[in-house]
C-alpha cells in the first residue's frame, strides 16, 4: 500500500518535474572581442595601455540567440515609439544615470510642451560632484564619492541648480569626441582622501578645490546664458522655458527587503545620499505601472542589471534563458533572491522610449542607451545605441524606474 501511494505521488508530480527539466535555450562560451568602447572611446581618450589590456582574450558564457526570431529592429516598434533625442555616448564615464534621466526629461519637455531641447548632461554631473563633496565633508568621509548616482539625483540637481542646453555647456575640452572622467575622478578622490587624512574639514575650501579640478577637465558652466534670443539663469531656464516641475516625478521600486506600499531607501551604493523617496510595491504592480506608463504616452528612465548571460551585444536583445529561470517562475522572491546574492546589481541607467507586443502578447521594450555596449554594430544602423528588452528581463532584472507621477495615480493612495 505504501509503495502504491509513492508510485501514485510520483505520477502526479511528473508534469511539474518535467517542466523544470525541459530547458530549450542554448548557451556556449564566446570569445570576447574588443568593440566600440576599445576601438573608438578609449582611442579618443588615448588610454593606450587600457586598450591593450581590454583586448586580452577571454571567453564569456552567454545565451546563444542565433536562429531566434527577435524584435530587434527599430521598425518593429514604429507604432509605439515616443519622441526622444538621438542617442548620445557617455564615453569613458560612469554617468549613465545622468544621460538616461536627462534624455527622459527631454522627452517629458516634448510630451508636455512640444519643445525639442537637447539638455546638457555635464551640467548635472558637475553639480552632483559638488553635492557629493558636500556630503563627504558633512559625513567626515563616510559617504561614497564615485562617478555613479541614481535617476532621482537628476531631479534633485535640477530642482536646486536648474538646467541648461548642451550647446551652452557640453563639458568637452581639448578637442575630445568622447567624455573621459577617469583622471578627473582620480584627482578629486585623491584630494578628498588627503582631506580625510589631515582632518581638514573646511567645506568652503573643499568645494572650491573640487570645482577648480572640474573646471580644468570639463570647463565652467555659466551662471547666465542666452538661448533663442532670451537671457536665462539655469533656474529661470528650467522654470520659464522648460516648464518642468521636479515635484511631479517619482521613483518606483520593487524589492522585498523593505515593506511594500511605503516610501523606502533603495539600498545600493549609488544612492550615496540614502534617499528614502522610492515607492516600493509588489512586482505585479511594479510591472502594471510600468506598462501603463509606456502604453499611454510616457517614457521611463529605468535602471538595473545588464551583465547577464541572456544579454547579447550581438543582437542587442536582453532575454532570460530558461536555464536561468523559466518565465513562469519569475516572481518577487526570484527577483529578491538575485538582488540579495548580488547576481542582480545596480549596473546601468537607460531610457525606455517605446514598446511592442509579440505574437504571444508579450511586451517588448525599446531602450535608448548611452553606453558602448549598444554600439557594437554598424554606426550607420538605425539600431545603433538601442537595446531591446523582453518583458521577462525587465521583470527579473530591472530594479527601479523614474516616471511622471500621473502614471502612479491609481496606486498612490495605497502608500502610507
Amino acid at each position: 500500500m505504501k509503495n502504491l501511494f509513492i508510485a501514485l505521488m510520483a505520477i502526479a508530480l511528473l508534469p511539474s518535474i518535467q517542466s523544470f527539466g525541459q530547458s530549450k535555450d542554448k548557451a556556449n562560451f564566446k570569445e570576447y572581442k574588443p568593440g566600440y568602447y576599445q576601438n573608438f572611446i578609449l582611442k579618443d581618450v588615448r588610454h593606450i595601455k587600457e586598450v591593450k589590456k581590454a583586448a586580452k582574450k577571454d571567453k564569456r558564457f552567454q545565451m546563444d540567440q542565433s536562429g531566434m526570431e527577435l524584435p530587434n529592429k527599430i521598425a518593429d516598434y514604429k507604432d509605439h515609439t515616443y519622441w526622444h533625442q538621438p542617442t548620445t555616448s557617455q564615453g569613458n564615464t560612469g554617468t549613465c544615470w545622468n544621460f538616461s534621466t536627462t534624455s527622459f526629461f527631454e522627452s517629458e519637455i516634448y510630451r508636455l510642451h512640444k519643445k525639442e531641447v537637447k539638455l546638457s548632461e555635464m551640467y548635472g554631473v558637475y553639480w552632483e560632484y559638488v553635492e557629493k563633496a558636500k556630503g563627504y565633508v558633512a559625513s567626515r568621509g563616510t559617504t561614497v564619492f564615485s562617478e555613479g548616482s541614481e535617476s532621482n539625483a537628476v531631479t534633485r540637481i535640477m530642482k536646486d541648480y536648474g538646467a541648461m542646453p548642451r550647446e551652452i555647456f557640453d563639458g568637452f575640452k581639448d578637442g575630445r569626441k568622447f567624455y573621459s572622467h577617469a583622471a578627473m575622478a582620480k584627482e578629486m578622490k585623491t584630494y578628498l582622501s588627503n582631506i580625510k587624512a589631515t582632518n581638514a574639514w573646511n567645506e568652503e575650501d573643499v568645494i572650491a578645490t573640487i570645482k577648480s579640478i572640474m573646471d580644468h577637465y570639463m570647463g565652467t558652466p555659466p551662471a547666465k546664458f542666452t538661448y533663442k534670443g532670451t537671457e536665462y539663469t539655469p533656474k529661470s531656464f528650467l522654470k520659464n522655458y522648460l516648464q518642468l516641475n521636479m515635484n511631479d516625478y517619482v521613483d518606483v521600486l520593487s524589492y522585498m527587503q523593505q515593506p511594500y506600499w511605503k516610501q523606502v531607501e533603495y539600498e545600493v551604493t549609488d544612492n550615496w545620499w540614502h534617499n528614502k523617496d522610492y515607492y516600493n510595491m509588489p512586482l505585479d504592480d511594479f510591472m502594471a505601472v510600468l506598462n501603463y506608463a509606456i502604453e499611454n504616452g510616457y517614457t521611463v528612465a529605468i535602471g538595473g542589471d545588464v551583465s547577464e548571460a541572456g544579454f547579447s551585444r550581438e543582437t542587442n536583445v536582453a532575454l532570460i534563458p530558461d536555464f536561468d529561470i523559466p518565465s513562469a517562475y519569475i516572481n518577487d522572491a526570484a527577483r529578491q533572491f538575485r538582488f540579495s546574492n548580488k547576481t542582480t546589481t545596480d549596473d546601468h541607467g537607460m531610457h525606455m522610449v517605446g514598446y511592442m507586443k509579440d505574437k504571444n502578447d508579450k511586451m517588448w521594450y525599446l531602450i535608448k542607451d548611452s553606453s558602448s555596449g549598444s554600439r557594437n554594430i554598424d554606426v550607420n544602423s538605425k539600431e545603433f545605441g538601442y537595446y531591446f528588452f523582453s518583458e521577462d528581463y525587465v521583470k527579473l532584472k530591472m530594479m527601479d524606474f523614474l516616471v511622471h507621477k500621473d502614471a502612479l495615480k491609481k496606486y498612490i493612495k495605497k502608500f502610507k
